[in-house]
């Protein structure tokens, strides 16, 4: 079920109305319902391995509840990752690294015939995979007892505000928030509301009519040089953002309407002044759990300086792995490690230009310039993320200063000029009002106004995205693919 559906549309209001109607202690059971349902209307069959998922991690976590021998705890730690692991690189990378080998064989022609796997993809695999590992190795370091509810504990991993697509949340945050007693908040319920509508813009106004015009582009790399690709990678830089911070703010305040907390999920990534402050800043629920699981774990920076180059470098591929069995993800992962080592070694570099060009004294030229810098780093990162091939990137990445005739930018099906005004004015609207949020409080400050003032608001916001959506039921969000 997608979010910009009307399914979906129907499905969230129902759900809140039963769940609030039913006692406390039957709630659980409802919601788990609701949640195997929003997951089961994409594919019923595969709602098969989150209960499989589920069941090993539950009975993983009770057996090293039961014990307090390291070795027998790491045992079933070792099952709980086995599993989990098997399943994910089963239907999501076995297909890739089977291709790779059989690549290499053929260059030292040798006889390779083992066949691709025709499975598809589950949606969201890679989330709430990450997300019951996170719980089994919480309880294996100790940091949490195990779960004993099997109910409460299959309602943590399957919760459908974030279910496909995040924000990755920790046990020890969720899980507790299913034994409290949620009442019906119409504050917190409208504060809920504004910021699912507030994310529905960011998707089907800004993100769904930008996907047109990077889509064409993309899909079409040699047809399209100068100007045209470089506009797609602007676009696409703001659709991916747009596309994945609109499901994480639908996510939140869905979950914030019946009363749950999820973590913050993006913070304005795109004001970073460096990469580093990017990535506390984008997909944050991912990024931290690397540093927790991967990076720390394999030394973080209490090793020599080499080992912690290298931990930085490896986290950063493998972050891009995890967003897709391909090439181009594993390079663009590669190139923010390569991006973070580069600021460690520049640094002392970069601050004797700051001080020998004064510009330690201008700071708010100063932030532009790393504002700007950072920007574009990421956006050119972009172009191996969005392309469907290596030789797809290398093709953009040739054509964008080839030609810069303006008449291209109008030879996209489906996106004239009066969409393209559409675009730069909702872009415009999106990094006016992020501005502003970091300033204030924009729903803090709102509440406090007058309720013409408030239900004007509403009622523009809501008519915009009415009026100027995108609506396409094959659209769905770009981070349900990973």
């Amino acid at each position: 079920m997608l979010f910009n559906s009307l399914h979906f549309l129907i499905f969230f209001p129902i759900v809140v109305s039963i769940y609030f109607a039913l006692p406390v202690r039957q709630r659980w059971i409802f919601l788990l319902a609701a949640s195997y349902y929003f997951y089961a209307c994409w594919k019923i069959e595969y709602l098969l391995l989150i209960v499989i998922s589920t069941l090993i991690d539950y009975y993983a976590g009770l057996k090293m509840g039961k014990t307090t021998e390291k070795r027998l705890r790491r045992r079933y730690l070792l099952l709980s990752l086995f599993a989990n692991f098997s399943l994910l690189f089963t239907f999501k990378y076995f297909n890739f690294f089977n291709a790779s080998l059989g690549q290499i064989c053929n260059w030292f022609n040798l006889v390779y015939q083992v066949p691709s796997l025709k499975l598809l993809l589950p949606v969201g695999i890679s989330f709430y995979t990450f997300q019951t590992l996170s719980y089994s190795i919480d309880v294996y370091r100790g940091e949490r007892e195990p779960e004993k509810h099997l109910g409460i504990f299959a309602l943590y991993v399957s919760f459908f505000p974030q279910l496909v697509a995040g924000p990755i949340e920790r046990s020890t945050r969720l899980l507790p928030q299913f034994y409290e007693q949620h009442r019906f908040d119409y504050h917190r319920a409208k504060d809920g509301l504004i910021l699912m509508a507030w994310g529905f813009f960011k998707k089907v106004v800004i993100a769904d009519w930008l996907a047109i015009f990077v889509n064409q582009v993309y899909n079409h790399p040699g047809s399209y040089p100068g100007l045209p690709s470089l506009v797609a990678t602007y676009f696409f830089a703001f659709q991916i953002y747009c596309d994945f911070s609109g499901y994480s703010d639908i996510a939140i305040g869905a979950a914030q309407v019946m009363g749950f907390r999820l973590m913050l999920n993006f913070n304005r990534p795109y004001f970073a002044k460096s990469i580093g402050e990017f990535w506390k800043r984008w997909h944050i629920s991912l990024s931290t759990w690397f540093r927790d699981y991967l990076y720390i774990p394999l030394g973080g920076n209490r090793v020599a300086r080499w080992r912690w180059q290298l931990n930085i470098f490896l986290t950063f591929l493998i972050s891009g792995l995890w967003h897709g069995a391909n090439w181009t993800f594993i390079i663009w992962g590669g190139l923010h490690g390569f991006y973070m080592l580069t600021s460690t070694w520049t640094k002392p570099v970069r601050d004797k230009i700051t001080t020998l060009t004064k510009l330690n004294r201008r700071p708010r030229l100063l932030k532009i310039l790393q504002v700007g810098l950072t920007f574009h780093l990421v956006l050119f990162s972009w172009i191996f993320f969005r392309a469907n091939s290596m030789s797809d990137a290398f093709t953009i990445i040739g054509h964008l200063f080839s030609n810069f005739d303006p008449a291209g930018l109008f030879s996209i099906n489906e996106f004239g000029r009066q969409h393209f005004a559409l675009a730069i004015v909702s872009i415009a609207i999106l990094i006016v009002v992020e501005t502003v949020q970091s300033r204030i409080n924009i729903r803090g400050w709102l509440s406090t106004r007058s309720a013409v003032v408030r239900w004007a608001v509403y009622y523009t916001l809501v008519m915009i995205i009415l009026l100027f959506g995108a609506y396409d039921s094959s659209r769905a969000f770009i981070y349900f693919q990973f």
